[in-house]
């Protein structure tokens, strides 16, 4: 029972310093520190030794140089004439479907999470061309918004994927082997997507307008298609076949977009600039974040509280069906207050044990954290997903809220398939490793 009195003491001062409205990452520094004073009865002078040693050894880990790298990828498609053009060439293959271009919200945003591994970057860089689009043609405007937030998410599931970088870096696990763990779980929650869109469209025809096209446009839109299927071919494919690793690859992919960009004549000094300056804002704040989280997991060793706690929870003899929900509950919790990372790195130095001794796989587990904030992506009052839609379509929190809400629901749907067959997961990773 002191275990878990000293989880929640933990839990708490967490929740009572970033309450204060300090910064998050200088927050997971206080309660570190905090805490081996506080409950492992250590001097200031040697808590400060230990956390000292441990921001140098963590800032100095390579995986971490692909996360700056994807961010400015991300930039600089941002700053192009990309999305418009993955919209106009997803535009003919979607307008017979039943829900017509809605579709486009779905098949962009997984396509361009390939490209970025970031869910606001996804949302923004779709929604800045589809939002207005679908609201001109006399498209549902609650499904329009409401599929956008949920297929956004789709950033941080479809690799690359920021959090799973950050993941697999805390809890020592193959990145390129997460990559693959997230693909057709990204692939399954953009078919329930779809599939609900085609539902609705087939049960209230009003929703979509008919639209209408030829073979050619289809031929024809390809071309428009041709920028991020070479990114997504050019990135992955370095990745998968093992030719680079995932920082490598996130160089080569910078390289390639600046060299396609150059050849369209859409790059200059002041779009090159800006992308720099976005990247480098987004980079400083998730690494120092990851920084200092590897500082709070430290304490939570020294005090040995992840095992402890792992143990104690293991002597309840929950099924692990029972320790599935905790969790998912646990995690839809923290995602109304919390970003994805923090909650990813806030979290892991109790969760992981457990999952471990519990006797599931780390990969699979990465893969359910993931769609957990990705949850946490489209609920307030912390949901960026819904401020990002709020900015693009100037509607209220609380009407975007509601519109992803059938989305949330679908992508709990897709959380209890992954329960049900973790293969979803892990056939892939143990096909091609």
């Amino acid at each position: 029972m002191e275990i878990v009195l000293s989880a929640v003491g933990v839990i708490a001062l967490i929740l009572v310093v970033l309450g204060m409205g300090v910064w998050v990452f200088s927050g997971l520094a206080i309660v570190a520190l905090l805490s081996l004073i506080m409950i492992g009865d250590v001097s200031i002078d040697r808590a400060g030794a230990i956390l000292s040693r441990i921001i140098f050894r963590a800032g100095n880990s390579w995986e971490l140089a692909a996360i700056p790298l994807f961010i400015l990828m991300g930039e600089l498609i941002f700053r192009s004439n990309i999305s418009d053009r993955l919209f106009r060439g997803l535009e003919p293959w979607t307008r017979h479907i039943p829900g017509g271009i809605l579709h486009t919200n779905v098949f962009g945003c997984a396509m361009f999470a390939a490209v970025s591994g970031s869910s606001a970057a996804t949302t923004a860089t779709v929604g800045k061309i589809t939002t207005n689009e679908l609201k001109v043609r006399g498209y549902d405007r609650q499904l329009s918004i409401g599929s956008l937030a949920g297929a956004g998410s789709l950033g941080l599931l479809i690799p690359p994927s920021i959090v799973m970088i950050v993941y697999g870096v805390q809890a020592e696990v193959s990145i390129t082997k997460l990559f693959m763990s997230g693909v057709l779980p990204g692939l399954l929650v953009a078919a329930l997507y779809t599939g609900y869109l085609m539902t609705r469209a087939l049960m209230d025809p009003s929703i979509a307008p008919k639209e209408t096209g030829t073979t050619v446009t289809k031929l024809q839109s390809l071309g428009l298609l041709f920028p991020v299927i070479l990114l997504i071919t050019i990135v992955m494919g370095a990745i998968y076949t093992g030719i680079a690793t995932p920082s490598e690859a996130a160089a080569v992919g910078v390289l390639a977009t600046l060299v396609l960009l150059l050849v369209e004549r859409q790059l200059n000094v002041e779009i090159f600039r800006e992308a720099l300056v976005g990247s480098l804002l987004s980079s400083t704040m998730v690494c120092s974040i990851l920084i200092t989280a590897a500082l709070l997991s430290t304490a939570m060793g020294y005090l040995h509280l992840p095992a402890e706690l792992a143990t104690y929870i293991a002597s309840l003899d929950l099924s692990p069906a029972w320790l599935l929900l905790a969790l998912a509950l646990f995690y839809v919790l923290l995602g109304l207050f919390l970003d994805g990372i923090s909650i990813t790195v806030m979290s892991l130095p109790i969760t992981l044990p457990i999952v471990i001794q519990a006797g599931f796989d780390p990969l699979w587990f990465g893969v359910f954290l993931v769609i957990m904030v990705e949850l946490g992506q489209i609920t307030p009052p912390v949901g960026f997903n819904l401020f990002v839609l709020q900015g693009l379509t100037g509607e209220k929190i609380g009407k975007v809220a509601k519109a992803s809400f059938p989305f949330f629901v679908l992508m709990c749907v897709a959380a209890l398939l992954l329960c049900i067959f973790p293969d979803i997961a892990l056939w892939l990773p143990n096909a091609l490793g």
